[in-house]
């Protein structure tokens, strides 16, 4: 596999581009060596005002649409980036790449393996298509899927996985936190 040429990252469905954790991993990539460019992309709910997360059919057209962009802007193919995002954002980078969107890989922080208190609502059917390496990186304490939940899921992923298990919950708020999950961000596509 050759070196990414980058990392489009995404959102969580209550946040936008500018959310903290997304800041804090685009941070820790343009300080790696060699620096990873991070592009950070809303979905189409978020730029037109809408609270209401897009349905997986338009967020995976939209991706494929911001990948193909960033990629050409690169000089590169779409298989030479890393896609990712948190919660609703990595789900839909997932769905994206399950369904053929070639990538070097997927980031997928806090992954909503199913809501909260609905362990029988699974969002992770697309888990056998995903051939690409794969980084989970999940609280301890995260209500959409506990550590052991999330090992059993990803079994199911044929390409390599890497999960890692920080303390906490979904949210991933606060400045030590959001440091943790932007070390293990980079710790992982150094390893790449």
């Amino acid at each position: 596999m050759s070196t990414p040429a980058g990392l489009l990252l995404t959102p969580g469905a209550g946040a936008n581009r500018e959310s903290p954790a997304l800041v804090a991993v685009e941070h820790a990539l343009a300080d790696a060596e060699p620096a990873l460019p991070v592009r950070r992309a809303d979905f189409p709910y978020r730029l037109e005002g809408r609270r209401m997360p897009d349905r997986a059919p338009v967020a995976v057209a939209h991706l494929r649409a911001e990948a193909t962009a960033w990629a050409d802007e690169l000089a590169v193919p779409t298989d030479r980036l890393l896609l990712g995002g948190r919660s609703y954002g990595g789900r839909m980078c997932s769905m994206a790449v399950a369904e053929g969107l070639p990538a070097a890989g997927l980031v997928l922080l806090s992954y909503p393996l199913h809501p909260p208190g609905r362990p029988e609502k699974l969002r992770v059917e697309h888990f056998g298509q995903i051939s690409v390496p794969t980084l989970f990186v999940s609280g301890d304490k995260d209500p959409f899927g506990t550590p052991d939940e999330l090992a059993e899921h990803v079994a199911a992923i044929p390409g390599p996985v890497t999960t890692v298990t920080l303390s906490g919950a979904h949210d991933m708020r606060g400045a030590a936190r959001q440091e943790a999950v932007a070390d293990a961000v980079a710790s992982w596509v150094a390893s790449l």
